[in-house]
C-alpha cells in the first residue's frame, strides 16, 4: 500500500473511513500486517506480557522498545509505525527527549504516551521538536496499580467530563492522535466528535475513527487464557494469519467490528 503518514490518517478521518491498527513486534509480522492493509503498526509495551511473559507492562524498558521498533521497521511495507514510551520513560522532559529520540531513530514515525492533560507540556515540547505524539487515555496499563486493576474508565459523569476536557487540551497542546482504551462507547463517540485529530479505540465502541487490538488477542493466542470483552478472534474465522489480518482490516473498515457486545456502557 502507499506509505501511510499523518496526512493519510487525517484524510481518512475527514472522509469517514475507518483506520486500522494492530500491535506488532517483529519484522515478519510487520510485513504480513502491512501487506494486509493495516495502516498503523503499534510497537506496544504489551510485548512485556505477550512476548516476555510478565504480568504487566511495567518491566518493559526503552531498550526493549528500541529493539522491537527497529525489527518492525525492517519488515514494514508502508504502514505508519507507532512506538510506546514505556513506564517512567517520560518522567522528566529530558528523559522524554532522549527516549523519543531513540525510538524515532529506531524507525518510529510517532510515539505514544499514557496520561491525561498533565502531559500537555511534554506533548507540546515534543511536537515542537518534530516528534508526533499519540496520547493514550482511559485505561492506561502503566498506571494499573493506581487504577486498582484493569477497569473501564469514564463511567462516572465527573470522570467523563474531565476526560472530554483532557482530550481537547491534549489536541491543543499538539497531540497528533488519541487512543481511548476501555471507555464507554457513548463517551468515546463524544470525544471523537470533539477533536479534529484521529481517535483510535480499543474497547471504546465503533464510533471512534479507528480500532486497535493486540495482535496475539485477535489471533486467539493468550498466556492467561483470559479473553477481554473487546476482543474478536479473527483467526478462528480464517485458515491463515494473513487471512485473519485481512479479515480484521475489512471488519474495521465496514464497521462490523467492534459490535455492540465488544463495548462498554456508562
Amino acid at each position: 500500500m502507499p506509505e501511510v503518514t499523518l496526512t493519510t490518517l487525517q484524510s481518512l478521518k475527514a472522509k469517514g473511513e475507518k483506520i486500522t491498527m494492530l500491535t506488532c513486534y517483529d519484522a515478519t509480522f510487520a510485513q504480513v500486517a502491512s501487506r494486509a492493509g493495516v495502516e498503523i503498526l503499534l510497537v506496544g509495551d504489551s510485548l512485556g506480557m505477550v512476548l516476555q511473559g510478565h504480568d504487566s507492562t511495567l518491566p518493559v524498558s526503552t531498550a526493549d522498545m528500541v529493539y522491537h521498533t527497529a525489527s518492525v521497521k525492517r519488515g514494514n511495507e508502508g504502514a505508519l509505525i507507532l512506538a510506546d514510551l514505556p513506564f517512567m520513560a517520560c518522567a522528566t522532559i529530558e528523559q522524554a527527549f532522549a527516549n523519543c529520540g531513540a525510538l524515532m531513530q529506531a524507525g518510529a514515525h510517532m510515539v505514544k504516551v499514557e496520561g491525561a492533560a498533565w502531559l500537555a507540556d511534554t506533548i507540546r515540547l515534543l511536537a515542537e521538536r518534530g516528534v508526533p505524539v499519540c496520547a493514550h487515555m482511559g485505561l492506561t496499563p502503566q498506571t494499573v496499580n493506581i487504577l486498582g486493576g484493569y477497569k473501564v474508565q469514564g463511567r462516572q459523569e465527573n470522570q467523563a467530563r474531565q476526560m472530554r476536557a483532557d482530550a481537547i487540551a491534549l489536541e491543543q497542546a499538539g497531540a497528533a492522535m488519541l487512543l481511548l482504551e476501555c471507555v464507554p462507547s457513548g463517551l468515546a463517540a463524544e470525544i471523537t466528535q470533539a477533536v479534529s485529530i484521529p481517535v483510535i479505540g480499543i474497547g471504546a465502541g465503533v464510533a471512534t475513527d479507528g480500532q486497535v487490538l493486540v495482535m496475539h488477542d485477535m489471533l486467539g493466542l493468550s498466556l492467561s487464557g483470559r479473553v477481554p470483552k473487546f476482543v474478536r478472534n479473527f483467526m478462528a474465522e480464517q485458515c491463515s494469519i494473513s487471512g485473519a489480518f485481512a479479515a480484521y482490516v475489512q471488519a474495521v473498515k465496514d464497521a462490523s467490528f467492534p459490535a455492540v457486545e465488544h463495548g462498554f456502557n456508562a
